[in-house]
């Protein structure tokens, strides 16, 4: 998840930050389905409450589903609801996630988790707008958005015979893309600034700065995890230091070790579609891939850095 408070909202000043927040306020005005693509931590569900809190639907409910997270056997009766009796333990009837949202937004979160037949079942629900309860006869109609988010490719997923093609295209009519941090740098004093801030507040007493030379450090670093790792290392160097201003000698040993072991990145964006240009012998479609970018981002960037063969 990226940094965010209420409402909902993208930090940084960064141009990828813009035009995200930018397409976010234009899919925020339709009301088609949306799929959120991008690696594990970038803020995808951020993504998607933006979308609900910019929208028409924004009085109305925003319900998140973690498609990992809800075991196989039980995602029909949390998705859909159930009948008194309907399996050992449904002891009352109970409304299903969808009926809960009926006029605003759902968010599918981690989609390619969701088995075969669940997948069958909810394409017809998207198809029809209506829902019927496990152990029930009838149908009941309900109005809400659908938001899907993956950190899988799920048109792999597709050639595997592990994802619905119809559900996908029910799902995919427009892509949102969260770009990961490592392509967004120069927002990271930024939202190092708003998570200590956000700590700070919380923390009467106490207000802590990082030095320039960490600074450097954070942007250099490759982030796998993407902002949730930032946010998280924030607050154990936080917490673990008891200096104002924190510089390299005051980061605890272990977030040290940890920077040691991963992959600085070089020091500009320019620097880095450089290298990966030079190590891909000029092809862009295997450089974008590298960069973990669209092609038309990093055309974007030949533009703007004024690289040519």
């Amino acid at each position: 998840m990226l940094a965010y408070g209420t409402p909902a909202e993208f930090i940084g000043s960064s141009s990828s930050a813009g035009e995200l927040r930018a397409l976010i306020k234009r899919l925020a005005s339709c009301d088609c389905n949306v799929l959120i693509t991008g690696e594990t931590g970038v803020g995808k569900e951020l993504a998607a409450r933006m979308i609900h809190e910019k929208s028409a639907r924004a009085k109305r409910s925003f319900v998140a589903i973690n498609c990992a997270a809800i075991p196989q056997p039980l995602i029909e009766s949390e998705l859909f609801g159930h009948e008194k009796g309907a399996f050992t333990g449904a002891h009352a009837v109970r409304n299903g996630k969808l009926e809960a949202a009926d006029g605003g937004t759902v968010l599918l979160d981690e989609i390619g988790e969701m088995d075969l037949a669940a997948q069958a079942k909810l394409l017809r629900v998207i198809e029809t707008r209506r829902v019927e309860r496990v152990g029930g006869n009838r149908t009941c109609a309900f109005d809400v958005r659908f938001v899907a988010a993956t950190n899988q490719n799920l048109e792999k997923l597709i050639e595997q015979n592990r994802f619905r093609a119809d559900l996908f295209f029910r799902l995919n009519v427009i892509e949102l893309n969260v770009p990961p941090l490592r392509e967004r740098d120069e927002d990271i004093p930024e939202l190092v600034a708003n998570r200590l801030a956000e700590l700070n507040q919380s923390n009467t007493g106490r207000d802590v700065r990082f030095t320039d030379e960490v600074l450097d450090l954070f942007r250099r670093h490759s982030w796998p995890g993407n902002v949730r790792e930032l946010r998280n290392i924030v607050e154990a160097a936080f917490f673990l230091s008891d200096c104002p201003l924190i510089g390299m000698g005051q980061l605890p040993a272990h977030l040290l070790r940890r920077f040691s072991e991963t992959k600085l990145l070089p020091e500009s964006e320019e620097q880095r579609v450089r290298a990966a240009l030079v190590s891909t012998e000029w092809n862009k479609t295997k450089a974008a891939r590298l960069l973990h970018c669209s092609r038309m981002t990093l055309y974007r960037n030949l533009a703007r850095y004024r690289i040519s063969a």
